[in-house]
């Protein structure tokens, strides 16, 4: 479908500190009739788009936004990401934190990013990867009434029609479950299989003293578990430990659990409490006062509700009667010690809606999709 050009839209590169503080604000205009959306905190947005950030060692990137009238309205993002073509041997390109009120703006803005990945020499676009496929990613398409869990993204209900309108099909789903902690029920016969596989499983929480080995463990376990995944792009070191370091400060030990087979690590599960029920009405800003309220509402009140961000199971054990009985344990886990907290919902996402295995188990505990997102691609 052809959208007329809007003469009355500019579209502008960032290319100074002034300009991505206006690209990160852009969402405040979007979304400020929306009682759903939670503003994101402008720290750490700003250390996220740093060129300091690990994922820019093996990445490109180019940010612009929309303007209407000399006013921002909409942005995009375009990123060449050199493990993305190495591991899946095709010149695809992604675009990201894609925001705008209306088509005309959509059309402008894809415009110029694919521009952009075409000239350095993409064929195909795949997104939205925010940036990359292991941050945020994926638009909203259905669950626009409840508001998003830490880490994940918010959209209005015309972005998914307009991004189509765009040239863009839909090429994958993937799913937000959500579970009550304390009504978790193991299967029986799953409980069975636990059972007799008592003296060969064990789960322990992270070791703080530590936690740069463990955290490697858990990044060697996430790449092995999901390399054969939708377009995946291996953790490397560095960025685990930055993600790891980040975590820390905010997860307690007892909320990230490693599950042992034999003497092997050979699984692991990381749930956050929902960071965005303590920052919902700080309006993004930490000061004056934003850094007292929150520390109060992590250590004293402490979130109802959590998310799991990050789970794997070595392949080995994926296709065998341990593999389920692996991820029972650790969920049972980490929600344990949620419950324990006062932790009243969970939020396991995003899920592939093609894996069935994780599904089943998933939903064999109580959870029920409540969110959908939504993945594009197109050729150049």
């Amino acid at each position: 479908m052809n959208i007329a050009v809007d003469h009355s839209i500019q579209v502008r590169e960032v290319s100074d500190k002034r300009a991505l503080n206006t690209f990160i604000r852009v969402p405040w205009t979007i979304y400020r009739d929306d009682p759903h959306w939670i503003a994101p905190l402008i720290m750490e947005r700003r250390q996220a788009f740093s060129p300091n950030h690990p994922f820019f060692r093996h990445a490109q990137w180019q940010a612009w936004i929309a303007y209407r009238d000399d006013a921002p309205v909409g942005r995009i993002a375009a990123q060449i990401d050199e493990l993305h073509l190495e591991a899946s041997g095709q010149q695809t390109g992604f675009f990201g934190l894609i925001e705008a009120p209306d088509e005309a703006v959509f059309a402008s803005l894809f415009n110029v990013a694919e521009n952009w990945l075409r000239d350095r020499g993409m064929q195909q676009v795949t997104g939205p990867f925010n940036l990359n496929i292991n941050q945020d990613l994926g638009i909203l398409v259905e669950g626009f009434e409840t508001p998003p869990y830490i880490m994940t993204g918010h959209a209005l209900p015309h972005y998914g029609p307009a991004i189509e309108n765009c040239g863009y099909e839909p090429v994958q789903d993937l799913l937000a479950y959500e579970l009550s902690s304390g009504t978790l029920t193991i299967p029986r016969v799953m409980q069975a299989l636990i059972d007799r596989s008592g003296e060969r499983i064990s789960v322990r929480n992270l070791d703080r003293k530590n936690a740069a080995a463990e955290l490697e463990t858990m990044r060697d376990i996430f790449n092995d578990a999901w390399q054969n995944n939708w377009n995946f792009v291996p953790f490397t070191s560095e960025e685990f430990q930055h993600i790891g370091k980040e975590l820390l400060q905010v997860v307690p030990t007892d909320f990230i659990n490693i599950a042992t087979i034999d003497g092997q690590d050979s699984a692991f599960i990381v749930m956050l409490p929902n960071i965005n029920e303590a920052i919902a009405d700080l309006d993004g800003r930490l000061l004056p006062f934003g850094w007292a309220k929150l520390l109060w509402r992590l250590k004293v009140r402490f979130p109802k509700s959590a998310r799991v961000p990050l789970m794997g199971v070595r392949q080995q054990y994926q296709n065998t009667r341990f593999g389920p009985a692996l991820a029972y344990m650790t969920i049972k886990g980490v929600v344990d010690a949620g419950t324990a907290k006062g932790l009243e919902k969970l939020e396991m996402s995003w899920i592939l809606d093609h894996n069935h295995g994780v599904r089943n188990i998933i939903e064999s505990v109580g959870g029920e999709v409540t969110k959908r997102y939504r993945m594009y691609e197109k050729a150049l």
